[in-house]
């Protein structure tokens, strides 16, 4: 991919209260076309190119797996691509990519380590919904206090999935999560959905939001695509809370400390 040379994007003040005071904020434009283009090539390669998939975990959709549903192509029914920034070196720039780690600078602090990476399709006609939910509960590390930025690949429209979150939720906590057929979701009675606000979003932008913030997808109801990474990204001092000793996580950038996530 080329590198761009122009200033990078920082967050106003404004738009830093934003995010503090909402638990998410867009920002547009975090890469170049070039660059987009290129990291749209390689999901293809990787679904529908025959592109190993190497130490990158790969997840059918469901209702495929089950043979519930049929697709045109095995690529047309895969729902999550984990680990590419660890596997595969444009999603490796991507992660270390300067707009996205500077605003996340101005949200964590400097030392920062990325928790977790996901790309999360949802094939026209296929994709499924993934319920209300604060990522979180389900992840081991304290303070609750991660940021990721789920960056689009395509457009991210209101017909084929775009994120929809409840403004301000985050700041309410963990909120009780049940288990439902294929998902971990916040318990209906626990929150409310008149308060749920969509977040459309162009290719090659960036949705930044709290990791207690209640966020939801609908299905894929249209005939385009929805491709958008999770990048998940957390203050080198926080803690590893699960069963024995901290992973090695991804290093982004700053410091590591003594009984902190390595």
């Amino acid at each position: 991919m080329s590198i761009s040379t122009q200033t990078p994007i920082r967050l106003t003040d404004e738009q830093l209260a934003a995010y503090h005071r909402d638990g998410f904020l867009v920002v547009e434009d975090l890469v170049s076309p070039e660059e987009l283009d290129a990291l749209r090539n390689r999901v293809k390669e990787y679904t529908h190119g025959g592109r190993p998939a190497g130490s990158i975990h790969v997840q059918v959709e469901p209702r495929v797996q089950r043979g519930e549903m049929t697709v045109a192509h095995p690529g047309d029914g895969i729902r999550k691509l984990t680990g590419l920034v660890e596997g595969d070196d444009l999603f490796c720039q991507l992660g270390l990519n300067e707009n996205i780690v500077g605003i996340i600078e101005q949200i964590v602090g400097p030392d920062i380590k990325m928790f977790r990476n996901a790309m999360l399709l949802k094939p026209p006609q296929v994709g499924s919904a993934k319920g209300m939910h604060q990522d979180s509960p389900y992840w081991p590390i304290e303070p609750m206090d991660l940021c990721s930025c789920w960056f689009t690949l395509d457009d991210a429209t209101v017909e084929n999935g775009c994120m929809a979150a409840l403004p301000g939720w985050h700041k309410k906590g963990p909120l009780p999560h049940v288990h439902v057929t294929d998902d971990y979701v916040v318990d209906e009675r626990y929150y409310d959905s008149s308060e749920m606000v969509l977040c459309p979003l162009r290719a090659g932008g960036g949705l930044f939001f709290h990791s207690l913030l209640p966020h939801y997808t609908a299905p894929n109801r249209s005939n385009t695509w929805r491709r958008a990474i999770a990048l998940s990204y957390m203050s080198s001092k926080s803690r590893h809370t699960g069963e024995g000793e901290s992973p090695v996580y991804f290093h982004v950038k700053g410091k590591t400390y003594p009984g902190c996530v390595r």
